[in-house]
């Protein structure tokens, strides 16, 4: 395979230190890490093999990777392992594909405790679907279902959400058949939502009062109790965090669509158009507008601290 014109390890190894210059003071470990990680990727830094054809005895020099779980060129075979298990998990049922989406307000919060607020992302979601699932009258059903996270926009903005796909039906609560949703929809979205805004932010509240978040920065005037719960109040109101899609024409094309995206962070090299003069050139679909394909310039340095914002603890 050939390579691609622009790669992100270029950004990292041409402005790196000049990240580190403006954003270094709010760096953590983890970034530093990555940082390093990337722009040392497949270069001699890392050392190199020998590659030998099976037939023909030919030769190739090949530079070590760095087997980053945020590096875009490091996680195919990983990826293709991630699709074959998840495949053959699959039910010979109808897939929907349904999305929870973390209120824009609290990307701040999200930032400053990723490890608390995405974990209690995925708590939220999973009693969601559970309890919705199991109370529904046309369904009141046992589910199974997976999810992903993904914390990025198109413009590698701030935008975590949780990308799930579940199996329209599950086991009756006696588990003694199978019970299938109405032909072609999974449930009320309405539904979803209310159970959803209501679990999240009460999980939240409650790690509030157990001191396991931080509030620092612009946040800090609303560390009380008493702040933070008229902060997150008028987020009870919030409409659509939640979105269900169509169902899949099968189940296999939900796999490769989430594919893309199980062992990569944010965007990929393909996406990348040129990195001229300090600044980085990249596509992007424009949801809002049929998905049409644009493309967005950023200094070279803004488009690493996006990058990082998507940087997560294993």
């Amino acid at each position: 395979m050939s390579r691609p014109a622009c790669e992100i390890a270029d950004i990292f190894r041409r402005y790196g230190d000049a990240f580190q210059q403006q954003y270094g003071r709010l760096m953590q470990p983890l970034h530093l890490l990555v940082l390093k990680a990337l722009a040392a990727c497949r270069t001699a830094q890392l050392g190199g093999h020998v590659l030998e054809c099976d037939h023909c005895g030919h030769q190739k020099q090949a530079y070590n990777s760095c087997h980053n779980r945020h590096c875009p060129k490091c996680q195919a075979s990983l990826r293709g392992k991630w699709f074959e298990d998840r495949q053959r998990e699959l039910l010979p049922v109808e897939y929907f594909h349904v999305i929870f989406t973390l209120p824009a307000e609290l990307g701040p919060l999200a930032l400053q405790n990723k490890v608390v607020v995405y974990n209690l992302l995925f708590k939220a979601t999973a009693e969601t679907l559970l309890e919705a699932a199991a109370g529904w009258k046309d369904l009141k059903a046992k589910i199974g279902f997976f999810a992903i996270l993904h914390t990025w926009g198109q413009k590698l903005d701030l935008h975590p959400h949780l990308h799930c796909v579940v199996p329209g039906g599950g086991v009756s609560l006696d588990e003694e058949r199978w019970v299938s949703c109405p032909r072609g929809f999974f449930m009320p979205v309405k539904l979803l939502s209310r159970i959803f805004r209501g679990k999240f932010l009460r999980l939240l509240k409650a790690a509030h009062r157990r001191g396991e978040l931080t509030l620092a920065g612009r946040l800090q005037p609303y560390d009380s109790p008493c702040a933070f719960n008229s902060w997150l109040s008028p987020l009870y109101a919030k409409d659509r965090v939640v979105y269900a899609k169509p169902p899949w024409k099968g189940p296999e094309q939900a796999l490769k669509y989430l594919a893309r995206y199980t062992h990569r962070v944010a965007i990929a090299n393909s996406r990348l158009q040129s990195i001229d003069n300090g600044q980085v050139t990249f596509t992007y679909k424009d949801y809002r507008h049929q998905h049409r394909q644009r493309t967005l310039t950023l200094s070279a340095t803004e488009f690493m601290r996006r990058f990082m914002m998507h940087v997560l603890p294993n």
